[in-house]
């Protein structure tokens, strides 16, 4: 298996643990109760009343992509990394039944997840896939729109995965991800698999990020929101691969060790990092 399959693997397992036992998710805030990860995220609360409750306790994003898109009725829509089915579903009731939303996922257990909340929606406009958001199985020039939530930064290749959304793009289609971006992360931890799984080490720079996409052919590249997260957010994201931090249990020292170390990473990255929702188009041919 080369390095960047084991990576995906990793991440993969992960996500499949998460799904199992949600409890705030890889880039929300968590640990916090089932569901109120959306809600930090920006998702507006009569957005989330309409949708399956699985959909959203299992919603692992860093932003709402859709928010303020003017996706319109019958365009097509990608989602990558599309999870548990929280974009699907909102971006199914934007398009209309004229319209399309495709979503591709890795991990087979998110992919189930999103089909079972697409069926409990009623939904016969949407379709979950399973692929590689590097390798995307979706035909080229045929999506109006590529949406994204906190997945891209989980990609060991991302030059690949911002050259895939310039190949399916449709001339003047348009990106809108919501990603996690960080400046300045030390070695230690860049080489931690347990912050990578977690939205952190994999995170490249915001500039980097619209230097990516601009060397797949994309234009009007821009970041139109940000939110820095603080210390105590910033717990959150790293206590989400391994458990709950405040959760200690008496006489675990396994426990108190996560948190311990998950402060000190916290405190060492405060200001650091941040969610940015990114906006790019593909020229007119």
């Amino acid at each position: 298996m080369s390095g960047h399959d084991s990576v995906r693997a990793a991440v993969s397992e992960a996500y499949a643990r998460a799904v199992a036992s949600p409890s705030g998710g890889c880039c929300g805030a968590g640990p916090v109760p089932k569901g109120v990860v959306a809600k930090l995220a920006g998702y507006e609360t009569h957005e989330l009343s309409a949708l399956p409750a699985d959909a959203v306790t299992n919603s692992f994003g860093c932003g709402n992509p859709l928010a303020f898109a003017d996706v319109r009725r019958g365009e097509v829509v990608l989602d990558l990394g599309s999870g548990a089915g929280i974009d699907l579903l909102i971006a199914a009731g934007k398009v209309g039944p004229s319209g399309r939303v495709i979503g591709v996922d890795m991990t087979e257990e998110m992919i189930e997840r999103a089909r079972r909340n697409v069926a409990a929606a009623e939904l016969t406009n949407v379709e979950v896939r399973k692929g590689l958001i590097e390798e995307l199985p979706v035909a080229a020039a045929s999506v109006d729109w590529v949406i994204s939530n906190c997945v891209i930064n989980l990609s060991p290749e991302k030059d690949r995965a911002f050259a895939e959304i310039a190949r399916v793009l449709k001339p003047g289609g348009r990106m809108v991800v919501s990603d996690i971006v960080a400046e300045e992360l030390p070695d230690t931890v860049r080489s931690d698999p347990a912050l990578y799984s977690s939205c952190l080490a994999g995170a490249i720079s915001e500039a980097e990020y619209l230097a990516g996409l601009e060397r797949a052919g994309l234009v009007e590249t821009e970041v139109r929101e940000r939110l820095v997260y603080d210390a105590s957010q910033l717990a959150g994201l790293a206590c989400s691969e391994e458990l709950s931090c405040g959760e200690t249990a008496a006489g675990d020292g396994r426990s108190a060790s996560v948190g311990l170390r998950t402060r000190a990473v916290a405190d060492l990255l405060a200001g650091k990092i941040w969610s940015a929702r990114f906006h790019a188009r593909k020229p007119r041919e």
